[in-house]
C-alpha cells in the first residue's frame, strides 16, 4: 500500500503536486519527453527512444566488472537515469558548500555531513559511468527561485531531491537483471537515505540570522514533516513509482531549461556539473566491487 500523501501518477505518467511556490511540481509532463531531450543531449540514442537516452550509453551485454553478469538494455536505461540524478546531486550539494550563506553558520558536524554527501555522490555517479561508459547528456542544472540563498527553500529542495534519488533506485532494486546490480542498487539507495536524514538533522542546526532554526521540511510529498524524529521513515517511501521513467521525469524542470522556466524555476542561474576525483570518508565504506 503506498502512502496516502505520495504523489499521484496520471496514467498518462503526469505526476501532480505542489511545492511551497505552488508551481513547478504540478507542471504536467510525459514520460518519454525528458528522455527524448536527454536523447538528443547524448546525440547518441536515435532509435532508442522508447527506452531513453540512457540505453544507448553502453552496449547490450557489456560487462559490469570482472567475472560479474552483463548489462542488458534495461538495465543501463535505469543506469543512465541514476547519472543524471547523480550529477544534479553533486551539484546541488557543491553549492550549498560554496555558496549558500547559511552553510558558514552550521556547526562542524553539519557541515562534515554535506562535505562528505558530495563525496558520496560523486562517487556514486563515476560507478555509474564505468557501466554506460558515457557521461550524463545533462550538466547543467536550475533550481526555484531562492535555491541556496535561503536555508528554508534549499533544505526543501535537497530532501525531495533525496526522496526522489531513494524512490529511484528501489526501482533498481526491483527491475535491474541481475543479483549484483540490485545489491548495488540497494547499496546506493541506503547511502541516499542516510543523505535524507542527514538534510533533516541540518534544519534545527540553522542559525537565527539564517531563518533558523528550521523545524519543518517539505519533501516530494509536498507535505510539511516536522524534523523531530529526523529518521522518521518506518520503511522507504517508494512514492508509487513503477518505472524509472517516472523518476528521470521528476527532475525535468532541474534540467531543462525551457521546463524550468515554465515551472518558475530560476533560469537566469544556471549551475553548471563539474565532475572530480571523489574521497569517501572511510575505506570501510567504499564500493570495492560489484559482487560487494
Amino acid at each position: 500500500m503506498h502512502d496516502a500523501h505520495e504523489a499521484s501518477i496520471r496514467s498518462d505518467g503526469a505526476e501532480t503536486g505542489v511545492d511551497s511556490s505552488g508551481r513547478w511540481w504540478m507542471v504536467p509532463t510525459t514520460r518519454k519527453r525528458f528522455l527524448t531531450r536527454a536523447a538528443v543531449a547524448g546525440a547518441t540514442a536515435t532509435g532508442l527512444s522508447a527506452l531513453g537516452p540512457v540505453a544507448a550509453f553502453a552496449k547490450p551485454g557489456g560487462p559490469i566488472g570482472p567475472g560479474n553478469s552483463k548489462a542488458s538494455r534495461e538495465d543501463l536505461a535505469i543506469l543512465g537515469a541514476a547519472q543524471i540524478a547523480e550529477a544534479l546531486a553533486v551539484t546541488t550539494y557543491t553549492n550549498i558548500i560554496n555558496t549558500a550563506p547559511f552553510f558558514a553558520h552550521l556547526a562542524a558536524d553539519d557541515q562534515g555531513y554535506l562535505r562528505a554527501a558530495v563525496q558520496e555522490e560523486m562517487s556514486h555517479y563515476l560507478l555509474e559511468e564505468s557501466v554506460t561508459g558515457k557521461p550524463s547528456p545533462f550538466t547543467v542544472f536550475y533550481y526555484p527561485p531562492n535555491m541556496f540563498t535561503d536555508a528554508q527553500t534549499t533544505l526543501n529542495v535537497l530532501v525531495t531531491l533525496e526522496d526522489a534519488f531513494i524512490a529511484a533506485y528501489l526501482v533498481g532494486v526491483r527491475d535491474f537483471s541481475t543479483p549484483d546490480l540490485r545489491v548495488t542498487a540497494a547499496r546506493i539507495m541506503g547511502i541516499e537515505s542516510d543523505h535524507r536524514t542527514l538534510a533533516r538533522v541540518v534544519g534545527p542546526g540553522v542559525a537565527s540570522e539564517d531563518g533558523g532554526p528550521i523545524e519543518q521540511i517539505t519533501g516530494i510529498q509536498k507535505v510539511a514533516e516536522s524534523v523531530d524524529p529526523p529518521n522518521n521513515n518506518g520503511y522507504e517511501r517508494t512514492l508509487g513509482l513503477a518505472q524509472i521513467s517516472q523518476a528521470v521525469e521528476a527532475l525535468e524542470p532541474f534540467a531543462v531549461k525551457s521546463v524550468a522556466e515554465a515551472s518558475g524555476f530560476d533560469v537566469s542561474r544556471p549551475f553548471t556539473f563539474v565532475p572530480f576525483t571523489p574521497t569517501l570518508p572511510s575505506a570501510l565504506g567504499e564500493f570495492i566491487s560489484f559482487a560487494g
